[in-house]
């Protein structure tokens, strides 16, 4: 295998691109990133397209070709990837497998996703996609087990009480509000129960319908789960979550390409609407559209181009899949083996790492993830960040980019973002929000579900142009 180097990224600022479509968006990343390596789409020999939710719309495959051809680019192959949220790292790595095994000089990795529409439900509901669907009504069901026991229902009023005891009672105007939110409700849901229980079958969806709420996504419950878990087996607390969903907040506000880009005091994330216990609104991220891109390309192509000032080097990547466990095993979880590997591969451990982006698709991902990289020991991610290590000026800076909670999650693009994030930081480009002497950087994306574990997850560690 030889050397891989990416030495043109880009994102795009995630948001609400209602007047865009999948190819505007593939189309605004590519020519971005071709500037940034200084190439022309002619010097492309391969690319890999990472979407996730083209296909509820009717695109449901070749999907890289359909986004591509408009802006010239053809005749190429184009190898489309849907893996759920790791989509985007699916695509780097198998761009990079592409270098590195000596099939092509030059590679391109491209995540695009529109999620937003007028119908929300049919958002929520494309979720479902994220795990097993011909076995969604045992699954939905044994969601049950998530459900609260006594002592967490009344550790949540204990909460409310503490934190969200002044709650501004409802008015007239938001009564109509209401009112006409249950009437779109009600139109949307009927929409969807239509187009799923063609695709499903109807007995299955009205089983569906009447054990799932259909207000936020199944993730978000399994989350909330493996955070009481958590919480009970090594004392992490909700004020630990809020810290972690407040300093991404805070990182946002310095990125131009995220989302959010506003602070939210630790205060206001305890007082916001609670999704699912122990996780409140701003400890979870939003949905969105976007896009990002990387070019890879051999130490031969660098050196020809002139570009080793701002060429990352590959050190590790790697992709796995969860296999079936419980949340009481003592096995290492899917990130805590791939990081493992990926430690080996690239010749380094977690202490040699100075920036991380991770898969921060709630607060409690984010303390999770830094215990499986082997930041903190098992089960202290909640205190490693309550001493402050994991912000831009701590031992471990993480999700310097605002990470999902505030950057943003377009799912297909998700990945590719935290690679733009980590190029930047060691290329030292990364303004105010610029980790010191960034040598080593890792990004850690995860995806779908299946069973305890993600189902899919990517796992990078870059290194800093030499200078």
């Amino acid at each position: 295998m030889q050397d891989v180097y990416i030495i043109g990224v880009d994102t795009l600022k995630f948001g609400k691109y209602l007047d865009k479509s999948i190819k505007d968006l593939a189309a605004l990343t590519a020519t971005a990133c071709l500037k940034d390596a200084g190439l022309s789409k002619e010097a492309l020999q391969a690319i890999w397209f990472s979407n996730a939710g083209w296909g509820d719309r009717g695109q449901t495959t070749i999907r890289g070709q359909v986004a591509l051809k408009p802006m010239g680019i053809d005749g190429i192959p184009i190898t489309n990837v849907e893996n759920a949220c790791a989509g985007g790292s699916t695509a780097l790595h198998h761009a990079w497998l592409g270098v590195a095994g000596g099939l092509y000089d030059i590679t391109m990795a491209i995540g695009a996703e529109k999620l937003h529409q007028p119908n929300k439900m049919a958002v929520f509901m494309g979720f479902l996609g994220g795990i097993d669907v011909e076995n969604v009504i045992p699954i939905i069901k044994g969601l049950s087990v998530f459900e609260l026991t006594a002592a967490e229902k009344a550790a949540m009023e204990s909460f409310k009480q503490r934190y969200q005891a002044q709650a501004p009672s409802s008015n007239s105007k938001n009564k109509a509000k209401e009112q006409e939110s249950f009437w779109k409700k009600f139109r949307d849901r009927f929409t969807v129960a239509i187009i799923m229980g063609e695709r499903v079958g109807y007995d299955t969806m009205w089983q569906l319908a009447k054990i799932s709420s259909g207000d936020h996504s199944p993730f978000m419950d399994i989350y909330g789960y493996a955070a009481r878990q958590h919480m009970q087996r090594y004392g992490s607390t909700v004020e630990q979550l809020a810290l972690v969903a407040s300093k991404n907040h805070f990182n946002s506000t310095l990125n131009p390409n995220a989302q959010y880009q506003f602070e939210v005091p630790v205060e206001k994330v305890l007082a916001d609407r609670i999704v699912t216990w122990p996780l409140t609104r701003a400890m979870c991220a939003p949905i969105g559209d976007g896009s990002a891109s990387a070019i890879l390309c051999t130490k031969e192509v660098v050196k020809k181009l002139g570009l080793s000032r701002q060429a990352v080097r590959i050190r590790a990547s790697i992709l796995g899949s969860g296999k079936k466990t419980s949340f009481d095993s003592d096995e290492p979880e899917i990130g805590e083996r791939l990081a493992r590997q990926a430690y080996e591969r690239a010749g380094v451990g977690p202490q040699d790492i100075s920036v991380a982006e991770v898969h921060d698709a709630t607060a409690f991902g984010e303390i999770c993830q830094a215990e499986n990289l082997g930041f903190c020991p098992k089960g202290e991610g909640g205190i490693l960040a309550e001493r402050g290590a994991t912000r831009l000026v701590g031992i471990i800076p993480i999700n310097p980019s605002g990470g999902l909670i505030s950057r943003g999650h377009p799912i297909g693009a998700s990945g590719l973002a935290q690679i733009h994030e980590l190029v930047t930081q060691l290329r030292g480009n990364a303004g105010k929000r610029q980790v010191k002497k960034a040598k080593l950087a890792m990004a850690e994306n995860g995806g779908g579900a299946l069973g305890t574990e993600e189902a899919a997850m990517g796992i990078h560690i870059l290194e800093a142009p030499s200078r």
